[in-house]
């Protein structure tokens, strides 16, 4: 690109609306930032509460970052004004939801257009490709940013590359994905690619072409985990791949961690710190399914028991929407009376980071979105893969078949809403008590996975330390769009 009026840096990044988006996007902005680049994040309100503090933090440093919030236009499509992020709508308004980003546009361009200092480039997130006409309109280099593994941006781009949907019909159907060195595979349901639903089409389309089109792609992840990977997809994708992660070990200090992904609980955090403080050094198992998938009454039940009848401490977050009436009272006149000797349950948001960095945490029962994924690898936890839609399946097959830090509870099939009337249990206790002891127990399997992730975990912290892989690439990345 020829364009650029003003030698002076000015990134603006625009994540997707949905929390696993926005946390690696807002440490990216901070990590920029303290390189000396000015950055716009951009955002709405309701989202820009949630991360308050890390933007009171920012300003505290003097970083030369703004969080610039956008009214967003819920009332087009028909929906609360406060309902600005994916965890907060039902899935009947998904469709409607991503064509209302699209109207972002005008209130950005008069943003960019207004600053005092030019843009120098884009870096938007691959589920946000309106920001095309953006960065055309603005005479400026766009990047995009994949949040999810390497491995799933690769498996979705050669699926798109060679039609492999077009020749699937029904969603249970298995098919592999072409052109790799292992074999994967998928059904049109659990494969990789956000937009697979029918009537999601256009908007597939236009993601594919915003990655087509861009002039560079921006991963979570770093060189010395998905190194294969890596060079296979930056040589499909014809242009450069920067790897500029994991992301969370830019939060350093207790504080930092306690904040990322959402407002801080300073008292539920307390409690929570405090019950692990007593207890052994990789004892607790830590369970959490990220901030979309929902799990019906029966199956969170099941859950429960499976984890009662293992012989480990736990710590079990549910999501607020999760716990009905009914579960509610499953839990307080029942469940936790029975459990409260070894386990902690928690009811809503917590400081996950935090957690995981506790020495007492020894295994992850995971979602496998990436951000959790991450944050457990950087911090040498090993997991129990559970996932329940788009990237996660791919990043399981990571995690479990080529890293071996894991443990497959073996699920295939997709759930993250249920219905009202679902009763259906997808996973049983008995399977869950042998993931557990599976993964904490002392067998050598278990051993040599905790040893794989404690080697994972000192690779990722040299990656980010000044002279590693993703620290130079960050340099090299601010370089490039100066030039």
């Amino acid at each position: 690109m020829t364009c650029l009026k003003d030698k002076k840096a000015h990134f603006i990044l625009i994540p997707l609306v949905a929390q696993g988006h926005l946390i690696p996007m807002t440490d990216l902005a901070r990590l920029l930032a303290e390189r000396g680049v000015h950055v716009s994040l951009i955002t709405t309100p309701v989202n820009a509460s949630r991360i308050r503090p890390i933007v009171q933090q920012s300003i505290e440093s003097n970083f030369p970052v703004q969080f610039v919030e956008l009214k967003f236009p819920s009332s087009e499509i028909g929906l609360p004004d406060e309902y600005e992020n994916v965890d907060q709508i039902d899935s009947s308004y998904f469709l409607a939801f991503f064509e209302a980003l699209k109207l972002l546009r005008e209130p950005l361009e008069q943003y960019l257009q207004d600053h005092h200092i030019p843009p120098s480039c884009i870096i938007s997130d691959g589920c946000n490709p309106w920001t095309i006409e953006v960065a055309r309109s603005l005479c400026i280099p766009r990047l995009v940013f994949h949040g999810p593994s390497c491995l799933y941006a690769l498996c979705n781009h050669i699926i798109s590359k060679h039609k492999i949907l077009h020749h699937v019909t029904d969603y249970s159907e298995e098919f592999v994905v072409p052109n790799m060195a292992l074999t994967l595979r998928f059904n049109k349901a659990n494969g990789p690619g956000f937009f697979n639903a029918p009537g999601w089409e256009k908007i597939r389309d236009d993601a594919i072409e915003a990655e087509r089109t861009a002039d560079a792609i921006v991963l979570n992840t770093f060189e010395e985990l998905e190194g294969q990977f890596i060079e296979l997809y930056e040589k499909e994708m014809e242009k450069k791949v920067w790897t500029v992660g994991p992301l969370n070990l830019y939060n350093k200090d207790e504080y930092s961690k306690s904040l990322r992904g959402n407002k801080r609980g300073s008292e539920k955090q307390e409690i929570v710190l405090n019950w692990l403080d007593s207890h052994k050094p990789k004892s607790v198992l830590y369970v959490s399914f990220g901030s979309i998938a929902r799990k019906n009454s029966l199956q969170l039940k099941e859950l429960g028991f499976g984890l009662e009848a293992t012989d480990k401490p736990f710590i079990w977050v549910l999501k607020e929407a999760e716990i009905t009436p009914e579960v509610d009272r499953w839990l307080s006149e029942d469940f936790e009376k029975r459990v409260q000797q070894k386990g902690l349950i928690c009811r809503g948001w917590v400081p996950q980071l935090a957690i995981l960095s506790h020495p007492s945490v020894g295994g992850f029962m995971t979602h496998c979105g990436w951000n959790s994924i991450l944050e457990s690898i950087s911090l040498g936890v090993p997991m129990i893969t559970w996932p329940h839609f788009t990237d996660q399946f791919t990043n399981e097959k990571l995690v479990v078949d080529v890293l071996g830090l894991g443990v497959s509870l073996g699920t295939e099939t997709v759930c993250w809403m249920p219905a009202e009337d679902d009763n259906t249990i997808w996973v049983h206790r008995d399977d869950i008590e042998k993931a557990v002891q599976k993964l904490m127990g002392e067998e050598e399997e278990a051993r040599e996975m905790r040893r794989k992730a404690a080697d994972m975990a000192e690779k990722a912290k040299m990656a980010m330390d000044n002279g590693g892989s993703s620290y130079n690439n960050i340099t090299r990345l601010i370089e490039s769009i100066m030039q």
